[in-house]
């Protein structure tokens, strides 16, 4: 019999109802009708005829008989049969009949404040209610919608399409685990409507006229039940923490929340939203034409995408208030500072004129303790993004189960190292795992000494490759310094091939111009070279790309007198560049020794030297290589998970794109701003070098830019050797809309230097 028609019978018999229309509701599992009659208007739900649904839906009708009267809205009331009955089987189904509450949907107001208000309180009734009712939990529920078991959705991430949704609900799911789940033997349990989600709450009049649905009622924490619906409620609102403190000052004028439920709202708030996007996808891919399924994933998509812009902090001293509860104390910055001092030299500098107490992080964005949420474009270590939880997790994993040194075998080891020798040439297939870039450094020298059994190393002026003693006396950016070491006399320097620094005539040819310098140098050591390291883009000296045809010819004239080539990927590698994975790719040539550190390990100090068979085998002549921590099975998971991001998440190519988009604006600011000389770089590791009325490099005025963009919330630095380049190098989830955002300021901060 046709669906429709089957209705229409099974209310004349049962009801004797003169039905005038029916229609078929939009929903998930159970089958909704809308029924017009000529006595009013109803609403027939249809189950499934089985136990399990008999039996929630007798709780349904208990817990909706206990709600009646005690609520400041209206709520479905069932409508008993002829024969007085409240469920009845039909067919192959079981039916319920009950009143059908008019009222529009709160997910299509803007809603007010009276209405954020109401709801609060008429949750709190709701909860109160159903606390005095001592009914249990029901006895089958859908426990994915349940909050308590939001991890439950990690293998429906797959289901998202958008790589940067997927991170950013992947991050906020590790950060219920983290944040909410050690706390959970604490929150006060009951029975709650558990969806109080806009398409569940029907307003009239400014007010909140009823609730419906009661088919996700759970046993679950209490403050879930204020989660769900601020998940919802705030969708849209211009001020989300204002319209969320309305909604939990109500709340709390009739149940008093402990601090720890208010605490954990922030992160419980987002879990649900998470929980709301994957059950989306992956229902959308099953019911493709199913519009419900569908109908709020846009606007939880951007409430997601501004809750990670919050403080988690701010948000909870606002959530605190709203519930009558103190801020927690936070550290002041003038307190940290002082302590700061008393503990580190003077040399230990900090950012900035107004320094910043950070309080954590999270993918492109960090969080002071003061509520302030900064955009990073500049924390070039967090490649993969701060406190990326596969990144993360894999860490947590290996530091429970082993961490040891090299001495024993263990798989860890030789699965990160094929996979990251798998990323280079042929030629260079050994790797020594050692803890950051400054130590890669230091080995890397050792491996090129004992390789040519020469001392003398030329490097570029201005580059930088590490802290320790070995590492700054190849470093001129730190050796040329007043009062550090001075030039030892096993360097050799040559210019740094900045091409900008050049008259506007020499330009073109600035890789010959230069390779005609690098020539001298090497001619003055003639025979005598060991090695030279060069990073592909040199940073401290201000992001400077080294020319067209200069690598290639230094390489080999180094090479021909019987010297190796040492490049230096530390800042640039692993795909920051975009259009290559290392930089030496981007000028056609292959280095003999290469360095890794900074990025590679997310944040975790992991450090490598990548180099030849050949170079290795003459090295184990020497005595042993030993490092206590390097290669250490943690280490080796972190690594290989940040290479595992990087395929998953395609960051290479997205450096790409951003970078491209990033540098098409910056050049075309460039156009109607003589303060900005030169955009160079490559991906998201560019330079913008800031110069006076004569074209001169102008510190001065990147300094300003660099604490302008601080005041407003956007982190950067400043390089090269008059401090006159801001560096631009972000977590590679950098967005197109970062982009604009760090545009807007920035061009800012050059309108009021201009007025100063």
């Amino acid at each position: 019999m046709d669906d429709i028609k089957q209705q229409y019978k099974f209310l004349e018999d049962a009801y004797k109802l003169e039905v005038l229309s029916i229609e078929r509701l939009m929903g998930y599992e159970i089958a909704t009708y809308k029924v017009t009659t000529a006595s009013g208007k109803f609403i027939l739900k249809k189950f499934p005829k089985v136990t399990e649904h008999y039996a929630k839906v007798r709780h349904e009708n208990l817990v909706l008989d206990a709600l009646v009267g005690g609520v400041s809205c209206q709520i479905p009331e069932i409508y008993p049969s002829l024969t007085g009955e409240k469920i009845i089987e039909f067919d192959k189904d079981i039916y319920r009949l009950q009143t059908y509450l008019e009222g529009d949907f709160l997910a299509e107001q803007n809603p007010s404040e009276s209405m954020l208000s109401h709801l609060g309180r008429v949750l709190a009734e709701v909860d109160a209610a159903l606390l005095k009712s001592e009914l249990p939990g029901p006895p089958s529920y859908a426990r994915e919608w349940d909050l308590r078991n939001a991890l439950e959705n990690v293998p429906l991430l797959e289901e998202v399409g958008s790589v940067s949704m997927r991170r950013l609900i992947s991050y906020f799911l590790f950060q219920f685990k983290e944040m909410v789940l050690p706390h959970a033997f604490k929150f006060p349990s009951q029975l709650i409507h558990g969806d109080a989600n806009d398409w569940n709450v029907l307003t009239s009049d400014n007010q909140i006229n009823g609730l419906i649905d009661f088919g996700d009622m759970c046993y679950s924490w209490r403050i879930n039940e204020l989660a769900i619906a601020l998940a919802y409620a705030i969708m849209g609102a211009e001020d989300m923490l204002g319209a969320a403190s309305l909604l939990i000052s109500a709340y709390c004028e009739k149940t008093l929340l402990e601090e720890v439920e208010i605490d954990s709202l922030y992160y419980l708030i987002a879990a649900r939203l998470c929980t709301t996007l994957c059950h989306a996808a992956k229902s959308q891919r099953l019911d493709p034409d199913n519009k419900y399924l569908v109908i709020s994933q846009k606007p939880a998509q951007d409430l997601l995408k501004k809750w990670i812009r919050i403080n988690p902090i701010k948000a909870q001293n606002v959530f605190r208030d709203a519930a009558g509860l103190p801020e927690k104390q936070q550290p002041k910055v003038t307190e940290l500072g002082k302590e700061r001092a008393s503990f580190f030299s003077h040399s230990l500098s900090l950012s900035y004129e107004d320094p910043i107490p950070m309080y954590k992080s999270a993918l492109q964005y960090m969080y002071d303790y003061e509520g302030n949420t900064y955009l990073d474009a500049y924390n070039n270590i967090m490649l993969a993004g701060h406190s990326h939880p596969d990144v993360v997790k894999s860490g947590q994993d290996a530091m429970a189960r082993l961490n040891t040194n090299t001495r024993y075998l263990y798989p860890e080891l030789n699965s990160y190292a094929n996979k990251l020798l798998g990323k280079f040439p042929p030629s260079l297939n050994k790797v020594f795992f050692v803890n950051s870039g400054s130590a890669a450094t230091d080995l890397a020298l050792r491996l090129a000494r004992t390789f040519t059994e020469r001392k003398n190393i030329m490097v570029l002026e201005e580059g930088y490759h590490g802290n320790t003693q070995a590492a700054i006396e190849i470093s001129h950016y730190k050796y040329s310094k007043p009062g550090s070491i001075g030039k030892s006399e096993h360097i050799v320097e040559t210019a740094l091939p900045n091409a900008f620094a050049l008259a506007p005539e020499l330009r073109e040819n600035a890789g010959r111009y230069y390779s005609r310098l690098a020539q001298e140098a090497i001619i003055s050591k003639q025979g005598t070279l060991g090695a030279f390291i060069a990073e592909p883009i040199v940073g401290c000296g201000g992001q400077v790309p080294l020319p067209e045809g200069y690598l290639p010819y230094v390489y080999k004239a180094i090479r021909d007198q019987g010297g190796i080539c040492i490049s230096d990927e530390v800042q640039v590698g692993f795909g920051r560049l975009g259009s290559s994975f290392w930089g030496f790719e981007m000028y056609g040539v292959i280095p003999d020794i290469v360095i890794l550190g900074k990025p590679m390990g997310n944040g975790h100090p992991i450090g490598a030297v990548v180099t030849s068979e050949e170079i290795t085998d003459k090295f184990a002549e020497g005595p042993e290589f030993f490092t206590s921590f390097g290669g250490n099975p943690v280490s080796c998971a972190i690594g290989e998970a940040v290479l595992n991001v990087i395929e998953r998440e395609s960051l290479q190519r997205h450096a790409k794109e951003v970078g491209d988009y990033f540098k098409k604006e910056l050049v075309a600011l460039k156009v109607s701003n003589s303060a900005i000389g030169d955009i160079r770089g490559e991906g998201l590791f560019l330079g913008i070098e800031m110069v006076d009325k004569n074209n001169l490099p102008d510190g001065g005025l990147a300094n300003h830019v660099k604490n302008f963009l601080r005041k407003n919330l956007i982190l950067s630095s400043t390089d090269g050797p008059h401090d006159q380049v801001i560096k631009i190098k972000p977590p590679l989830c950098f967005s197109l809309e970062n982009v604009d955002e760090f545009i807007s300021i920035f061009q800012k901060s050059l309108a009021a230097y201009q007025h100063k």
